[in-house]
């Protein structure tokens, strides 16, 4: 009977928020547990969360948050994906496949056509592996004060459409990333 448990597909809830408690619960006490503090860049925190439990524990998160993009000379929305965790000793066992797309099901409900990420680069396979494709200009976002920075992080983009086409041209996001 525990193989059948050990088997199971773990489910994936819309969680009613995501503190930070919560993340140290996936990830740990870290300063820097997504390994982008060097960046030097302000995040806006996402406003819908899912995640996976496991024996009561969080051990995935996935957040969403819709922003306002310029691509070339269009103006349109994305749906930006972050906080993407797995707890150490649970990765390597497709949670963050779950959890992904789990939250990408949901964006497709939230309008915009595109989802949008940052990573490192040693991340970019994993999304490659579950459909998104790296922009290949630099994309600009807004820092407090208005400043505008090059975000040094990977850019990448999923469609949440069939038909969806990333429109060609400069890249800015119309916000703090997320």
């Amino acid at each position: 009977m525990s193989e059948t448990r050990s088997s199971a597909t773990p489910a994936v809830v819309r969680l009613p928020q995501y503190t930070k408690a919560d993340q140290e619960e996936i990830l740990g006490k870290s300063d820097d547990p997504f390994g982008v503090a060097s960046t030097g860049l302000t995040w806006l925190p996402k406003e819908v969360h899912f995640g996976i439990r496991h024996q009561g524990r969080l051990v995935a998160h996935t957040g969403l948050l819709r922003l306002p993009v310029s691509a070339g000379d269009t103006r349109t929305a994305v749906v930006g994906v972050g906080g993407v965790a797995v707890a150490p000793g649970m990765q390597g066992q497709g949670l963050a496949r779950l959890v992904v797309t789990a939250a990408l099901e949901h964006a497709r409900t939230m309008g915009p056509q595109h989802a949008l990420l940052f990573c490192r680069p040693p991340l970019v396979p994993l999304y490659q592996r579950l459909g998104w494709h790296p922009l290949d200009t630099d994309v600009l976002v807004e820092q407090p004060e208005g400043r505008l920075v090059t975000m040094p992080l990977r850019t990448m983009v999923t469609p949440l459409r069939d038909d969806a086409r990333w429109p060609p041209g400069p890249v800015r996001l119309l916000s703090l990333p997320m």
